[in-house]
């Protein structure tokens, strides 16, 4: 018989914030309940089916959402390119209304998810948009907390630009108790409203968050050396600016000595090795980057459970 499972107080998680800090800790609780006794919750989501709307190319998000479906017994179907291109969205997500009882979407914009939550009664969880990765976030929360135990007090720092995944991590790490830190180059700054919101989240939770350009002040101390790619889909043009840009940010042997003895290092991958990290850092015993890709599978069961179950 599978297990009680707690619902979720909202309908859709479009963004980090759509989880209360009481559900974000028993979602983390109920992931490494999920990997530790998969067997329990073979069957929870038997007669489920969930669509994968992916405006964006894939390996974890679209495999680990797909594995986690089939796992838990419900079933899955996908569908690549714009959403909304052939008919209006809001026809889109009507149809998707009578026959699935849940929605994954991987879009370009924060707006594209927003419009599908609107138009549809079924659940619909952001499985990454320009502004935010919140089931990365989740399994990233995951991955710490199973290297170091207790979250709070912890330092996350975060070297790179300020996009999705910084903003994820931000608000999440915060409302566990973990101090933040953005290490980034001048320009690439984190969304303003965002960051307004993490300040209110750390006056709450006793964290703290710094913003910074000094990569030597960002790493001090930190647990955990987080970075991501340099130029990410959409922003092909930026290249050799970027490029440029971040250089001094390089996640390698020299700047990650900077952290803690006991750091690891984190990325939620696709990696450019030899760009944004060295091949040496990736390798390396105290890299968690493989942890934090199995986790996507484990986190995504636990929040599929909360919503659907």
């Amino acid at each position: 018989m599978t297990p009680a499972i707690l619902k979720t107080s909202g309908s859709d998680l479009l963004r980090d914030l759509d989880l209360t800090d009481d559900e974000l800790i028993y979602l983390l609780d109920l992931a490494s309940d999920v990997k530790r006794t998969p067997a329990n919750y073979a069957n929870a989501l038997a007669g489920k089916s969930i669509a994968l709307l992916f405006e964006k190319p894939s390996l974890r998000t679209r495999l680990t959402f797909d594995l986690a479906i089939k796992q838990v017994g419900g079933d899955s179907v996908f569908t690549d390119g714009p959403i909304g291109g052939r008919e209006p969205l809001k026809d889109v997500a009507r149809n998707l209304d009578r026959w699935v009882n849940g929605i994954v979407a991987r879009v370009f914009s924060q707006d594209t998810a927003e419009e599908l939550a609107r138009w549809s009664s079924a659940p619909v969880i952001n499985a990454l948009s320009d502004l935010y990765h919140p089931c990365q976030a989740l399994a990233d929360a995951q991955t710490i907390r199973e290297r170091f135990g207790e979250m709070k007090g912890l330092k996350l720092t975060f070297i790179g630009d300020g996009n999705n995944v910084a903003h994820s991590l931000m608000i999440t790490a915060i409302r566990l108790g973990m101090d933040f830190v953005l290490g980034c180059p001048q320009g690439y700054l984190p969304n303003p409203e965002i960051v307004a919101q993490a300040e209110g989240l750390a006056a709450l939770s006793g964290a703290s968050l710094l913003i910074t350009h000094d990569v030597a002040k960002a790493l001090e101390g930190a647990h955990a050396v987080y970075t991501d790619v340099w130029t990410s889909m959409g922003q092909e043009r930026e290249t050799a600016r970027r490029k440029k840009a971040f250089h001094p940010f390089q996640v390698n042997d020299e700047l990650f000595a900077q952290a803690r003895p006991d750091a690891v290092f984190m990325h939620c991958l696709p990696a450019r090795r030899g760009e944004e990290v060295t091949d040496s850092i990736m390798e390396s015993e105290r890299s968690v980057v493989f942890d934090q890709a199995e986790n996507r599978l484990h986190a995504q069961k636990a929040l599929l459970l909360m919503m659907l179950a």
